[in-house]
């Protein structure tokens, strides 16, 4: 038997799974199709309903949906992606994969989602894609980026592996630009253990992403194009398929949760709650706060008392894969030393949550009361 791993009294993340899931599974197994069948096929219907897009293709993970994503749009040496730093590292590395250069660009200071000024000075006649990471399920200035990307003349995919279900402007996000890219890692609000979604509203590259994840199979014993193994097994899918039936009391319950949470901690000494654009609904994968002077001692202290947190990115472009200078990105650097995620999912119960924001507080402002 397979000995559980050590976890922390009170966890970051934790996915909301159940019987409904498990029933899910079973009827897989006594259908004996495990990959490419039905699950697949509704969950990616599904998904498209939800996101309000005209079509969705499962992958076997994120990082391979933005690879294939990149494919799709027929990139390579040569080609220049404008990307955030801000964010996990497979949001760049998908750009090395498919040989292209990933041009990090800088984020706002409130939102840590790509700031479209710096964005514009890094534009170059080799760029060919610009990624926007909704950072931790709050949307990124999607109406400017768009028009900056149509001037460009270029594409633009919307990173929204944190944001399952968020708005801008009252539509749901995956449907603003040329493809968005989700993701489910148990992190994640909704989650198939591991897997990815392409959603987008083109035929065209809707058949492309549907050829590199099955080998570029046209027909049995027949590849029309080099493709991969990236398909989401039936299992992952039916686990997802009622992952998303959840997703909506999920989100309100995180809704809740961050709304407990930056009450409490707004009277802190020297920190930020998260910030929530007027024009847009955070469906907070992250609660990301701003700490001025003690984010490690904050960190360090909860660990000491269980309380599982983590800096949510380290800047991609300082990582040792970027064989390249690292570019200035000010307020990347800036936030990074400051942020601290902290816990906030669908299974914490009141009195955790309660005692997450006063540890934070107290660990915050240490000094003895007078």
């Amino acid at each position: 038997m397979i000995e559980p791993q050590p976890r922390h009294r009170i966890a970051l993340a934790e996915p909301d799974l159940g019987e409904d899931e498990l029933d899910a599974v079973r009827q897989v197994f006594a259908s004996g199709t495990l990959t490419d069948g039905p699950w697949t096929r509704a969950f990616e219907q599904a998904f498209a309903e939800r996101h309000g897009t005209e079509h969705a293709v499962a992958f076997s993970s994120g990082t391979s949906a933005l690879t294939a994503a990149h494919l799709a749009l027929g990139l390579g040496a040569g080609d220049e992606v404008v990307v955030p730093s801000m964010t996990f590292i497979s949001t760049a590395t998908s750009v090395l994969h498919v040989g292209a250069t990933p041009v990090f660009a800088d984020v706002r200071p409130d939102t840590f989602t790509l700031d479209v000024d710096d964005v514009a000075r890094r534009l170059t006649p080799a760029t060919r894609s610009i990624v926007a990471v909704h950072y931790g399920g709050q949307a990124a200035d999607l109406a400017e980026l768009a028009a900056l990307a149509d001037e460009a003349g270029v594409a633009l995919v919307e990173d929204a592996a944190e944001a399952h279900g968020a708005t801008y402007r009252g539509r749901p996000v995956g449907g603003f630009g040329t493809m968005a890219m989700f993701s489910f890692t148990p992190t994640k609000n909704i989650t198939t253990g591991e897997g990815g979604m392409i959603t987008t509203d083109d035929g065209d590259l809707t058949r492309r992403l549907r050829l590199l994840r099955n080998h570029g199979q046209t027909g049995v014993g027949r590849h029309e194009v080099l493709g991969f193994n990236w398909r989401m097994s039936e299992i992952q899918a039916a686990i997802g398929t009622v992952q998303l039936t959840k997703l909506d009391a999920i989100l309100e319950r995180k809704r809740i949760q961050a709304a407990r949470l930056t009450e409490a901690l707004a009277a802190a000494s020297g920190i930020t709650p998260p910030h929530v654009a007027d024009d847009r609904d955070h469906v907070f994968m992250l609660y990301t706060v701003l700490i001025e002077g003690r984010r490690d001692a904050v960190a360090a202290g909860l660990a000491v008392a269980g309380v599982e947190s983590r800096t949510y990115f380290p800047p991609a472009h300082r990582q040792p894969v970027f064989a390249q200078p690292a570019p200035d990105l000010p307020v990347t650097d800036w936030a990074h030393h400051r942020m601290l995620s902290l816990p906030a999912h669908p299974r914490l119960t009141d009195a955790q949550l309660g005692e997450v924001a006063k540890r934070v507080a107290d660990l915050a402002d240490p000094s003895p009361p007078s």
